[in-house]
């Protein structure tokens, strides 16, 4: 079973699906005749803009997306990994959706330390410790 999607992602993976354009090219690498003869690697362009985001998980998106963003505002995905282009059509599509999915997630708040009395005296006294030990490790002096 899987785990529920957070508000509004469903919506925007569906926005997603419907916006996209696919364009299947020849993957690089080894592979022999196969490699270079068919066109099996799926790139996957979407535009952020066309998602229509709420400012936070927009940012968020831009954030995950990274290299991946274009100056345009296209999320480019280039997907390889198999021999058809079925399979990486699927496999591009999966990696956009979790990426939307991941957006729309919040970040999980940081805790603030606690730090008592005695923890703060013993952290200083180890910190003037060491202090005092990378003094000593300067030039000698024949005085």
């Amino acid at each position: 079973m899987a785990a529920p999607l957070p508000p509004g992602a469903e919506g925007a993976i569906a926005r997603a699906m419907a916006a996209l354009q696919e364009s299947f090219i020849t993957a690089a690498g080894p592979g022999g005749q196969n490699v270079n003869k068919v066109a099996t690697a799926c790139q996957l362009r979407v535009s952020i803009y066309a998602l229509r985001l709420s400012p936070e998980v927009f940012a968020r998106l831009k954030e995950l997306a990274g290299s991946k963003l274009t100056i345009g505002g296209e999320i480019v995905l280039t997907a390889r990994s198999y021999r058809t282009q079925e399979q990486n059509r699927a496999d591009a599509r999966a990696r956009l959706a979790e990426m939307i999915v991941t957006a729309h997630q919040l970040p999980e708040k940081r805790a603030k330390s606690r730090l008592n009395r005695v923890g703060k005296t013993q952290r200083l006294e180890g910190k003037k410790r060491r202090g005092a030990v990378k003094a000593g490790r300067g030039r000698v002096s024949m005085d």
